[in-house]
């Protein structure tokens, strides 16, 4: 697989990411040498990586799955340095050692890269998780409205107003604020006024 290919690669680093720290396992490709640090978010990761970068080395880092590592990414990203994201169950499942350390998976992690055997999962491109993350947010003020729209027309039905999708239109609204409240409810306010 062109992909895997070790030949044009100058460092490949096994990375146990934590959203405090990471712990790092890498191997110099040229030279065969083996490190380990732990860096810790922000700065001094930055740093780091930014230092490589400069250097003009081919970087490859590989990493469990991880919900909390959207920084992480877009900074390798925007330094060209290759993220491989693998699947995490797969990982821990091909570990001898059950024991864990955060530098036992650091290597490990290292240890798959360098064995070709690390399972790198699909991830959308920025693009995609941006379209996500838009309709998932749609979606939720969505349901919001929903849940407001339902409590609303519970108010209306309490006060003896039944007038379902009437209730939306400006005539329901001007009944909806005419209501007496009780004194709790009277300091909010039904409907914000650019509401329609």
């Amino acid at each position: 697989m062109e992909g895997r290919d070790r030949a044009v690669t100058s460092k490949i680093q096994g990375c146990d990411y934590h959203p405090a720290f990471q712990q790092i396992a890498f191997v110099d490709t040229d030279t065969g040498e083996l490190q380990e640090r732990r860096l810790q978010h922000r700065e001094e990761a930055e740093k780091f990586y930014h230092e490589l970068a400069v250097q003009g080395m081919k970087v490859r880092v590989g990493m469990e799955a991880s919900g909390h590592a959207r920084w992480f990414e877009r900074l390798l990203a925007e330094l060209n340095i290759e993220l491989w994201i693998g699947d995490a169950a797969e990982i821990r499942a091909k570990q001898v050692r059950k024991q864990k350390t955060d530098r036992q998976d650091a290597q490990h992690i290292l240890r798959l890269l360098l064995e070709d055997r690390f399972p790198q999962i699909w991830v959308p491109s920025w693009e995609n998780r941006d379209l996500r993350q838009l309709l998932w947010h749609r979606h939720r003020m969505v349901q919001a409205r929903t849940r407001i729209m339902n409590q609303l027309q519970g108010v209306a039905l309490n006060e003896g107003l039944r007038c379902k999708k009437r209730l939306w239109r400006e005539s329901g609204r001007e009944q909806l604020e005419a209501f007496r409240l009780a004194r709790w409810a009277s300091r909010f306010t039904l409907f914000p006024r650019n509401v329609a």
